[in-house]
Order: structure tokens, then C-alpha cells, then sequence
């Protein structure tokens, strides 16, 4: 096709499965519904032939999927304030607060950092392309904290190639729910998008590999005898909700997390804060570390608990 995308070749191992189940449970990005919009416009075959989402899959089929790529969006420069901690021509260090969405996307066309950084720098339209200028890593909308963006291709090059080696240090607090007897631990254990909760991940054999370091800084409890553990958590890899996923499957979940813990609880949001990151400087070479303390509401959550031990 003369349009730019993503062409994707599966194998059928099974028998009996919707074709649209099956193709959104192996390519992470799309949802039923997308591969449901991607039969009607005749983007995925069986065996060379179009089909409807509701056709059943035989062993030994051959799908053949193409993604086009995402349409342009006009990304609109906004004056949001932001926090900048560090700032030089070739990048910039941002402690973002929780809510405000990293990129424009779904739901999300404006009021993101993108946006505003857009606005503040006026050369970075097309910094490593137009939908997600200078981003060279993600937080989820609801963790603060730290995140670099990068202010031309040089830089942006240099800093994706440190975060691929797994050389950047990034530390996060969070608040668990439960009480952590341990010092200190190492969580390896696979990630993947949940094939029964799509805009979920979880813990699958058949997933990416997933590190993830902890160390208890601090036991509370609360007026009810409830028991929390404030941890560092260092992430030696970058999945998806990586941090939250780990957590919650070692029977930890996160304060506030009502995806992967309680709904009900002490925060608002998930207590999880980028509270540290640290670099080496892709255009001087020289080591770069930058902290971020706990926010207001983050702060206030810890200050109605009583230390425990």
C-alpha cells in the first residue's frame, strides 16, 4: 500500500476463535474494536480473503493485518505552566504534576505537557515527529514527577539509546497497601495487556521481560490499625504500568490505584512519584541527576498516618 503503517503476519496454532478476539489478543496496540474497523476497510484478510469479525479461525490460517499509521494531528502550542527544573538548549527536565496527560491522544486533544511545551519552546514542532515532539519516555497521566524532554534530534537520539540500554535511573515513590517485613526486593516477572481487560496489563508468561526494584523507606499505619509501606521503587525496565502491575501482583497494590488495587482509599490518585532521574547528558557526556519531592497531595496523605516501627 502506498501509505505509511504497520503490516502485521499472523499464524493460526487453534481452532474456533472470532477472528477479531483473536488478532486484538496478539497485536497489543489494537483493540477489538480497532481490528473490527480494520475488517470493514478491508486492511486484514484470512488466507488472502476478506472476512467479517465474527468469522471463526481454523489452524494453520494465515491473517494478514495492516495498521496504517496514525493520522496527523495540529498540535497547538498552550501557555500551561510548567515546573521546570533544569532547562539548556538541548533538553528539558519537567516535574509534571498528576493529571495532566503526557502527549495529545483519544480523549485527549489538548492541555497536554506536549502542548504546553510546544509553547514554551517554539523550535520543537517535528522534534522525532509530528505527533509526539521531544518525548522520549512516557508517566501515566496520574503520576507526578519527573520527565525529560528532548529539544532536537540530536539530543533526542542520545537520550532513546540510554533509555533502550537501560542506563537511565529512575526511582519512584510509592505508597503500597499492606506491610512489607522485608528490606528490600527484586520483582522479575513478564508484562503484557491483559487479554480479558485490554486497557489493562498483567503479569503473563507469554509477556515482555520486567524488572523492578523496591526498598522500604518507610512503615505507617492508620487510625484503624491499616498498614502501609512507603518504598523506592527503582524501574530497571519501562513497561507499561510497570510499577503498579508488580506491586499489586506480589499482593501490594499501590494508595489510589483503583485499577490494580482498592477503589476506595486514602488517595485520590495513585500515590506514584518520578522522584528521581538520572542521565548522562547526550550532547557534554556529563552525569545529570535530578530529584523532585513528594507533592502537596501526596504529602498530606503521609502526614495523616502515624509511622509504624
Amino acid at each position: 500500500m502506498d501509505e505509511s503503517g504497520q503490516c502485521h503476519t499472523l499464524e493460526v496454532t487453534g481452532s474456533g476463535e472470532r477472528v477479531d478476539r483473536y488478532v486484538a489478543d496478539r497485536i497489543g496496540d489494537l483493540s477489538r474494536t480497532a481490528v473490527q474497523r480494520l475488517v470493514a476497510d478491508g486492511r486484514l484478510t484470512v488466507n488472502g480473503r476478506t472476512v467479517t469479525p465474527s468469522s471463526r479461525l481454523r489452524t494453520g490460517d494465515r491473517i494478514d493485518v495492516y495498521v496504517p499509521a496514525p493520522k496527523p494531528v495540529d498540535l497547538m502550542p498552550e501557555p500551561i505552566a510548567l515546573d521546570i527544573v533544569y532547562e539548556d538548549s538541548a533538553l528539558l527536565v519537567i516535574n509534571k504534576p498528576a493529571g495532566m496527560v503526557v502527549h495529545p491522544g483519544a480523549g485527549h486533544g489538548s492541555g497536554t505537557l506536549v502542548n504546553a511545551v510546544l509553547a514554551h519552546c517554539s523550535d520543537l514542532g517535528g522534534v522525532g515527529g509530528d505527533l509526539r515532539p521531544g518525548i522520549v519516555h512516557r508517566l501515566d497521566k496520574d503520576t507526578s514527577g519527573l520527565i525529560v524532554v528532548a529539544k532536537d534530534d540530536v539530543a533526542l537520539h542520545g537520550l532513546q539509546r540510554q533509555f533502550k540500554r537501560r542506563t537511565v535511573s529512575k526511582v519512584y515513590a510509592a505508597l503500597v497497601v499492606g506491610f512489607l517485613a522485608q528490606a528490600d526486593g527484586l520483582i522479575e516477572a513478564p508484562i503484557a495487556r491483559n487479554p480479558s481487560a485490554r486497557q489493562q496489563m498483567a503479569v503473563l508468561a507469554a509477556g515482555k521481560a520486567a524488572s523492578t526494584r523496591w526498598r522500604v523507606v518507610q512503615r505507617y499505619r492508620d487510625t484503624s490499625g491499616n498498614r502501609f509501606t512507603l518504598v523506592d521503587v527503582h524501574l530497571m525496565t519501562g513497561r507499561t504500568h510497570q510499577i503498579r502491575v508488580h506491586m499489586a501482583w506480589i499482593g501490594y497494590p499501590l494508595v489510589g490505584d483503583s485499577v490494580y488495587g482498592r477503589a476506595k482509599s486514602l488517595a485520590a490518585r495513585q500515590f506514584l512519584h518520578a522522584r528521581e532521574l538520572a542521565f548522562e547528558h547526550p550532547i557534554s557526556g556529563v552525569l545529570c541527576k535530578f530529584t523532585a519531592p513528594l507533592p502537596e497531595d501526596l504529602t498530606d496523605v503521609l502526614d495523616r498516618l502515624e509511622v509504624d516501627g
